[in-house]
């Protein structure tokens, strides 16, 4: 359970990349793959034996305001698997501040693209609801290699009357070095999300009984090892289907909760002494689907949420694609993920930036 909980976290944090409306041109590191614009994200060794501290550039956090911090750029100095991760937040004097003050932080390899879509690779996250990640190190991490360059991101807010300056987000990653017998299984976070491809992933939740869907293929074969879901209130089910079979492959309905409030989906385990993980292959497609009903005779906006994710171990055999850096979407969704690179990083007043702070 521990697993799937953790993985789920690593999803729905992640999923906040497409929380802000994306403006900007064209032109730069978008469209060119050069990343010499962007601040450096340093990845240094923490104060623990086989940690990490990955690190964003400093930026002021007035009181009652919002910061949406452009992407920067970063590569790991060791090759290894990560099976933990937590957020932290430091003021410019090294203090350590209210780890809610971190709406999202998300940590993309822009060479290697989505299980199921060919945009960049999410591969960290962190968010106000996730807390620590933590996998059984013995058995699964999710591995990384000297020289990886990622690109990092991260939103801020400050809901009190007290300013900080010179904040930077951390997260801090606990990994087992390379040749080590251990973790005997190699992982990473997957997603399939209602509102893919790119863009917000929030959408309006109309009156009454409704549902979104959609369709894709994975990029390789390989097994699912653990599936769960995340809806926001008033969801009804959400289906994860096999459609070249006709399948449906599993699905979640939210226990009980307070009128109006999101409850937790429950979440499976695929793999035991007897087997490991359910298969899914190119030659299919899959589908996610959610089912809202709105109680309440009016439109919710940004209301409605519906991805399913875990964790997946890619076949040994398979080749993990690399991006097609001219692919439109691979453009769109960069482009989304980079935020004001170039401008000045300013705070925007909360009560204008609530509408677009999902998860």
């Amino acid at each position: 359970m521990l697993v799937v909980l953790a993985a789920l976290r690593v999803i729905v944090a992640g999923s906040a990349v497409g929380a802000i409306p994306n403006h900007y041109p064209a032109a730069g590191p978008a469209a060119s793959g050069d990343w010499s614009a962007l601040e450096r994200a340093t990845i240094s060794p923490g104060p623990k034996r086989g940690e990490l501290v990955l690190e964003l550039p400093p930026v002021d956090l007035p009181a009652g305001t919002v910061v949406d911090e452009p992407a920067s750029v970063g590569e790991f100095p060791v090759t290894g698997s990560i099976y933990a991760l937590h957020a932290e937040l430091v003021d410019a004097d090294g203090h350590e501040l209210p780890a809610n003050l971190l709406h999202h932080m998300n940590v993309m390899d822009p060479n290697e693209r989505e299980l199921f879509l060919p945009i960049a690779r999410r591969i960290l996250a962190s968010g106000m609801e996730t807390g620590e990640i933590r996998f059984p190190w013995l058995l699964f991490g999710s591995r990384v290699h000297a020289g990886q360059r990622i690109l990092a991101n991260a939103m801020v807010h400050n809901p009190t009357n007290v300013g900080h300056r010179g904040v930077r987000v951390r997260l801090v990653l606990s990994y087992i070095p390379d040749r080590r017998p251990w973790p005997f299984f190699s992982v990473l976070p997957w997603q399939l999300d209602v509102a893919f491809p790119v863009g917000d992933k929030s959408f309006d939740l109309p009156p009454g009984r409704s549902e979104r869907s959609y369709e894709a293929s994975p990029a390789v074969e390989g097994k699912l090892i653990v599936i769960g879901g995340h809806m926001h209130a008033y969801g009804r089910t959400i289906e994860f289907w096999d459609m070249t079979t006709g399948k449906l492959l599993w699905h979640g309905e939210p226990g009980l909760a307070r009128p109006g409030e999101p409850s937790a989906v429950p979440v499976a385990k695929l793999y035991s002494l007897k087997g490991l993980g359910m298969p899914i292959t190119p030659s299919h497609r899959y589908r996610v689907r959610v089912i809202y009903e709105n109680p309440t005779g009016q439109t919710i906006r940004d209301g409605g949420m519906g991805v399913v994710g875990g964790l997946f171990m890619p076949d040994r055999k398979a080749t993990w694609p690399a991006t097609d850096p001219s692919d439109s979407l691979y453009q769109r969704d960069l482009r989304h993920f980079m935020g004001p690179v170039g401008k000045p990083v300013v705070g925007v007043p909360m009560e204008m930036a609530h509408m677009h702070m999902q998860h």
